[in-house]
């Protein structure tokens, strides 16, 4: 399980990757609401990504809007010299003012594609993406065909190797996944929240299923369910509609805490951690999932490549987590 193929390519990533959001730094909404999760030291997150590579990690996920294009100019830093050992995705669809670090809207256009792309390559310091993602989850599917056939040109032209839409819609995956270089789709799942129609639909068309919120933004990480996650410029302590998993001030949800209790014991079996347990859970759903898990630091870099060691959970295991989750 060392490797996953993304798609019908060539493309090789490790069965990890990592997710480049939270070394993007703080960056607000429209509504000044929180989008980052909280400062960063910017030298221990270019020392995170330079030790998960040296560790086996292959697959960096980013976009344009973390840190309104800090997090990808972060990781150009950090790929310096190593661009041909690794496989890099990110995503567009977001406007955004890197002056003041706001979010500012949407643009769902071809035109603001390739625009988007341009940037991207620059801050990224190559002079292409392998894995190009729409990042707006509610594109109609008209607008999606019609980006679609966009990320098409973009192969033709040598500046994306493939695509995907991050989206949890099936309906609206299966239309990215219609083209013939879409690769992979980006769904939430985890052990928490399960999404077993995405992960039919991605093994279905033969496609990567690139898994955000592994470890459920951070829940599956701490030793107890309690505990909170308010640091100052951090998204969980000003927690948005869709972020379920925290209250106000970053207080982990009663219920969700209660359902992580309820799995620790499975998950930290045969010496793993939790995020470790969490990571494995994923591995068993499936030979085509990538989970995506964030860092911040050179520890948690090692503690979530440290998974790769331990392998898949077990179908026993995976039985006795559905029936303690009661599903």
């Amino acid at each position: 399980m060392d490797t996953r193929t993304l798609g019908h390519s060539d493309l090789r990533v490790s069965a990890l990757g990592f997710g480049c959001w939270a070394i993007g730094g703080e960056w607000r909404g429209p509504d000044g609401g929180p989008l980052g999760w909280g400062s960063v030291d910017d030298d221990e997150s270019v020392a995170a990504v330079r030790r998960a590579l040296d560790l086996g990690v292959t697959f960096f996920d980013t976009a344009d809007v973390y840190g309104t294009g800090h997090s990808e100019r972060l990781l150009g830093r950090a790929l310096a010299g190593r661009r041909d050992d690794v496989v890099i995705a990110t995503k567009w669809g977001n406007v955004f003012d890197e002056g003041t670090r706001t979010l500012t809207g949407e643009d769902p256009g071809p035109a603001h594609a390739r625009r988007a792309l341009t940037a991207s390559l620059r801050r990224l310091r190559t002079d292409h993406v392998d894995l190009y993602q729409l990042h707006l989850a509610g594109a109609s599917p008209e607008e999606g065909a019609a980006l679609r056939e966009t990320c098409e040109d973009l192969v033709r032209e040598g500046l994306v190797r493939g695509y995907a839409w991050s989206t949890d819609d099936p309906g609206r995956a299966a239309v990215f996944a219609a083209g013939p270089h879409c690769l992979a789709v980006q769904h939430a799942c985890n052990v928490l929240e399960d999404a077993p129609e995405m992960l039919d639909l991605t093994a279905r068309y033969g496609l990567a299923s690139v898994n955000r919120s592994p470890l459920a933004m951070g829940l599956l990480t701490a030793k107890r369910g309690s505990g909170s996650r308010g640091a100052t410029g951090d998204i969980r302590a000003v927690p948005p509609s869709w972020l379920r998993f925290f209250e106000q001030g970053g207080v982990p949800a009663p219920h969700w805490a209660a359902r992580v209790d309820a799995v620790r014991s499975v998950l930290t079996s045969g010496g793993r951690t939790l995020a470790q347990g969490a990571l494995a859970w994923l591995w068993a759903r499936g030979a085509h999932t990538v989970p995506i898990p964030g860092f911040r630091t050179v520890a948690q870099a090692e503690e979530n490549a440290g998974a790769m060691a331990y392998g898949p959970l077990t179908a026993a295991q995976l039985t006795e987590i559905d029936g303690l989750l009661g599903r």
